[in-house]
């Protein structure tokens, strides 16, 4: 009997280790891992040089609280602030908290409540951010959420500027909706929000919790469309699977977080700073990056090919290696028929696989994923040659 509020759907799998893009279970079993604990470990499981760097931390100190000045946090500020072109940083543990943190201070920072977010978007399981979610299937139970937020249609500019009234403090949105579905906003659509969150001093934003770190093959997928937010939120990928999370925020906001205005225990923990600061090396070189461009434009002509005349295959689209294959029937049982044959990929919704990789993956590896997908959907639909 578990002890455990049952509140994930657990797989047949149990880990018994994990190393690279593969995961090695309790009974024998191997899986090709195209999940990364779901964006997280964008180096692959137990990356050397992360796991390194955490031990040599844990060797001089775990915890001290945030009232001493760390080196450690400040290196990873600095990599961050550099790698995204704004200014400062809070840490905090999770992406749910990042997103808190960025809602406070667009109010504090505004003096307005309102915030615009997006249908089928997602932000987080708090208060705040799943109020902010636009995803009624999240909030069922649990009562009024708050009230100061509205949902537009994502990629719809006209219902955005019928809504931008003067009460509202910021625009916030991902890139990449991920739990949504892996919808890409576009080009014009994002520049339009810009423009227009200029036009009325109303801040910008941007939820790169899933799309950041590489995982676009840019640092932040923000920077594939020639604009500039006020404030990023990113966590997962960001220390490659020890929890943390931060908000990156232009230097005009520092007067509305100081002293006493926000906090956290944990948030900066010593051993967190050290595997981010690390993991962000790493990524943000520009030869790393450039190499998750190509491996993009391989897997999705790749994909393409191998499943071309599949008649329940709808769409193949995403950026970078953030890659969701839409169908026309559920996915959930074609997930467990995956995993049977030894890969592991997830959902985004009810008819989208959705692929996220390591970012260091291998050409055989991804060969290998694309051909057990090819053979498990081509056993769901008669294949037109």
């Amino acid at each position: 009997m578990s002890h455990l509020f049952p509140t994930y759907s657990k797989w047949e799998i149990e880990p018994e280790s994990a190393q690279g893009s593969y995961l090695y279970s309790k009974n024998g079993g191997v899986y090709l891992d195209f999940t990364s604990g779901i964006g997280v470990c964008n180096l692959g499981h137990c990356h050397p040089e992360v796991k390194d760097a955490v031990e040599q931390q844990l060797n001089k100190f775990w915890h001290v609280s945030n009232l001493f000045p760390l080196e450690v946090q400040e290196k990873a500020a600095e990599i961050l602030t550099k790698a995204s072109g704004l200014d400062l940083v809070f840490f905090a543990n999770s992406g749910a908290e990042a997103n808190e943190a960025a809602i406070k201070l667009a109010r504090k920072a505004t003096g307005k409540t309102k915030i615009l977010t997006f249908q089928q978007s997602f932000h987080g399981r708090t208060f705040a951010t799943m109020s902010a979610t636009g995803q009624d299937k999240i909030k069922q139970g649990y009562g009024p959420m708050l009230e100061t937020f509205e949902y537009i249609p994502f990629n719809d500019l006209n219902a955005l500027k019928e809504q931008l009234t003067e009460d509202v403090a910021a625009v916030m949105l991902e890139i990449v909706q991920g739990e949504g579905g892996i919808y890409v906003a576009s080009q014009e659509f994002l520049q339009g929000v810009e423009a227009i969150c200029k036009e009325k001093g109303v801040l910008l934003l941007i939820d790169e919790i899933q799309t950041g770190m590489g995982r676009t093959g840019k640092a932040f997928a923000f920077q594939h469309f020639g604009i500039k937010p006020d404030i990023i939120s990113v966590a997962k990928g960001m220390a490659n699977g020890i929890p943390t999370g931060a908000i990156v925020a232009d230097g005009k906001l520092k007067e509305f977080f100081g002293p006493g205005s926000h906090g956290t225990t944990f948030g900066g923990n010593p051993l967190a700073m050290a595997a981010a600061v690390k993991t962000m090396e790493i990524i943000f070189e520009p030869a790393f990056l450039e190499e998750v461009k190509k491996k993009s434009e391989w897997v999705f002509s790749l994909l393409k090919e191998k499943l071309a005349g599949n008649q329940h295959v709808k769409d193949i689209r995403g950026l970078g290696l953030m890659i969701g294959i839409e169908l026309d029937i559920p996915v959930a049982s074609i997930l467990g028929e995956l995993r049977r044959e030894g890969l592991i990929v997830l959902n985004a919704g009810e008819k989208v696989i959705r692929l996220l990789p390591s970012l260091n993956t291998s050409q055989e590896d991804f060969i290998k994923g694309m051909e057990i997908i090819q053979k498990s959907l081509n056993i769901h639909a008669k294949v037109t040659i």
